[in-house]
């Protein structure tokens, strides 16, 4: 396995041999910049800093005769205190190098053109992000879209003459005389701007052309419903759209065709449920599309149908499949589509005349996203298994034969064991059969018991997988590095393991969750692995929920970390952005059914509490709105509960920055430290406490 190391300039070669120097990584971190922050002296901080500025990649694009694949890198920039991506490039069995810098900023959406004579991307140089496209064998890129407000998506017309983009609509024009004449307010429900499509030439010049408009969808809204394509004659793109850009919207989803020279919009797909991401077929007579075919779009199946490009009766394909599928390509050979199974994550190709689903790759273990070549022969995968991080590989199908072209992993050389990692099952309260990932510190003994992390996943459709390095803003190796064992629970609800599992908490929120964090946590006891007096358990989003149920309604846990969790059902209802979310999995709003809001909800158990807790959340959220953090705070003080909140400045739902993801690691650290070792940990902040 190579690691990245492109033949160019000295500047871009020292940065990418950061994966050969793992080794120094703890010594000279943030040395190439003098106004950087200072390393600190403490190690575990250094490990801290290490983990975030791990290099990662993702996005393999494969160009159209499979010789080239594009990716992107994502870095720290500590001093601008963001994450950046760029995109780099790999032809044949050469060296991987930097094809974009875009400073400051990032490169991203990269797709290639028809011919394969450039690359197409998207980055902010000054005027909003725009459309560039750049060649393989690098030079300047040349920007072919200069359009007011930014873009969001492009994509190539198949004859490379054109592309189609998506972008915002300006503010109406009394919004600014508004503004000047009664301060700045916002209208809920009704202030957003709708996206629609657009088409300009593709080199620099062109006057752009709107393809649709009106108020009555925009591309782009809730959860899904932006992709667009394409027919494969250029005469039509298919688009999925939904009433409003708001989260609400997306299980309102539908699809729709655009005639390019008549100019005229077509509802190909208009159902009660979501339907989204149209693909078209090799000979443009059919479209794919994934759709919620009538199932909760929460927690229900999404199948992928199929309909006749001029409309008709659409046709179910993956009815006997029951998971998740995400369709990639539509080749001569089948429809490709990434799923989960269960902790694990495939490439399958279907048969859309029979609807035969025939496994195509397993390894690496878990696959992100893929993509091939024009004629299917090769394909670029993205994934990791639980011995490495996410790498690129390509795939020469034909031979059977998977090269790794990138070695992220490499980055680790000189971490030590990061442990084993193993996935275990267990029995719930209710007899459901739970699944999980259990992490084993170095030096394992089993004549040993360990204190007993359990970090839970959000969703409640995520999922938790084997994964070498994670754990967000929970410091997970050196937990395992100080000698405990953490075990990531796939609770009910989890995707991974069919329609039937994922429901099993409807009606159910936090009590049947807990159920099988708990029975985790009592198997691991029995089985001598966790030490029943250490337990700690912590989780972000609906982790966050199921951490806050648990610190309220159980005694089984010495501390508890909720991020920006749910703490009363009724709160979030009328304060988050996704209202339907909670209607769907209570059955029921608060008017109708109070009791259901009640029973779930983590404060109505607050009198029982006794868990320090510690609360993160982000200022901005609307996910899960701060008032949910506030009124769990209060009542833990107020029934004498030991409990922090902090609250991180300038955030939504995700801490999305690397130093504030380092303190909020720091202080998950000091948390479980005090509370699980009984050591008193403080955050090194003055500049006694930093050495260059």
């Amino acid at each position: 396995m190579r690691p990245l190391v492109p033949p160019a300039t000295a500047p871009a070669v020292a940065r990418s041999l950061k994966p050969l120097l793992a080794p120094l990584l703890a010594a000279v971190l943030f040395a190439a910049t003098a106004t950087a922050p200072a390393a600190a002296q403490s190690p575990v901080l250094e490990s801290f800093r290490a983990q975030i500025e791990l290099e990662s990649v993702g996005s393999p694009r494969i160009s159209p005769d499979g010789s080239m694949i594009a990716f992107s890198v994502t870095t720290t920039d500590w001093e601008a205190n963001r994450f950046d991506q760029e995109i780099w490039l790999v032809v044949r069995d050469e060296e991987p190098f930097q094809l974009t810098r875009t400073a400051p900023g990032s490169s991203t959406g990269q797709q290639w053109a028809p011919d394969g004579s450039r690359l197409g991307f998207i980055a902010d140089r000054g005027d909003g992000a725009q459309v560039y496209a750049i060649r393989p064998e690098g030079g300047e890129a040349e920007q072919l879209t200069f359009h007011d407000g930014g873009i969001s998506a492009f994509q190539f017309s198949p004859d490379g003459s054109r592309i189609a983009f998506a972008a915002s609509d300006p503010a109406p024009d009394d919004f600014e005389e508004r503004e000047e004449r009664y301060g700045d307010y916002a209208v809920e429900d009704a202030d957003f701007r709708m996206t629609h499509l657009w088409v300009t030439d593709a080199h620099a010049g062109g006057e752009p052309r709107r393809l649709t408009g009106g108020d009555g969808y925009t591309i782009g809204g809730g959860f899904g419903g932006s992709a667009f394509e394409w027919s494969p004659d250029g005469r039509e793109i298919a688009f999925g759209h939904t009433p409003t850009p708001q989260v609400n919207s997306f299980p309102h989803a539908d699809i729709s065709v655009v005639d390019m020279d008549e100019g005229t919009v077509r509802t190909l797909v208009a159902e009660a449920s979501s339907e989204r991401s149209p693909m078209w077929s090799p000979d443009g007579s059919r479209i794919l599309y994934s759709t919620t075919a009538g199932a909760n779009p929460f927690y229900g199946n999404t199948e992928l149908a199929v309909i006749a490009a001029g409309g008709g009766e659409p046709r179910i394909l993956t009815a006997d499949f029951d998971e998740n599928p995400a369709p990639v390509a539509w080749t001569d050979e089948g429809v490709f589509f990434v799923a989960s199974q269960r902790t694990a994550r495939h490439l399958f190709r279907l048969d859309p005349e029979s609807g035969e689903v025939t496994l195509e790759a397993d390894t690496p273990e878990m696959i992100v996203t893929a993509d091939l070549s024009s004629d299917g022969s090769v394909m670029a995968l993205q994934g990791e298994d639980r011995t490495t991080v996410g790498e690129i590989f390509r795939v020469t199908r034909r031979a059977a034969a998977t090269q790794p072209i990138t070695d992220m992993t490499a980055q680790l050389a000189e971490w030590g064991d990061l442990g084993a990692r193993e996935v275990i099952q267990w029995e719930s309260e209710d007899g459901a059969e739970i699944e999980g990932v259990l992490m084993k510190p170095p030096g394992y003994d089993p004549e040993t018991t360990y204190p007993l992390m359990v970090i839970i996943h959000g969703g409640p459709t995520g999922t938790s997988r084997p994964q070498l390095v994670g754990g967000y803003v929970y410091p997970v190796l050196e937990w395992l590095k100080k000698g405990a064992v953490v075990m990531m629970p796939n609770y009910r609800g989890s995707a991974g393991y069919g329609a039937n599992f994922r429901a099993l908490n409807v009606r159910n929120l936090g009590v049947g969750d807990a159920w099988d964090v708990l029975s985790g946590v009592e198997a691991l006891v029995d089985r001598g692995i966790a030490d029943p007096e250490r337990v700690a358990a912590m989780g972000w989003s609906q982790g966050g929920y199921i951490s806050a149920f648990l610190t309220t309604s159980s005694d089984r846990f010495r501390a508890i970390s909720v991020g920006a969790g749910i703490s009363n059902w009724m709160t979030y209802y009328v304060n988050t952005d996704i209202h339907s979310f909670t209607r769907e999995y209570l059955e029921a709003n608060p008017w109708d059914d109070p009791e259901i809001y009640a029973k779930t909800s983590p404060m109505t158990y607050i009198k029982q509490a006794s868990t320090p807790t510690l609360i993160q959340h982000g200022e901005f959220d609307a996910r899960v709105p701060t008032p949910n953090a506030y009124e769990l705070y209060q009542g833990l003080q107020d029934v004498g509960v030991d409990t922090r909140l902090i609250i991180y400045k300038g955030f939504g739902h995700g801490i999305t920055k690397p130093r504030e993801r380092l303190a909020a690691m720091w202080h998950n650290w000091e948390w479980f430290a005090r509370h699980i070792w009984g050591e008193s940990v403080e955050m090194p902040i003055t500049e006694g406490d930093f050495s260059r």
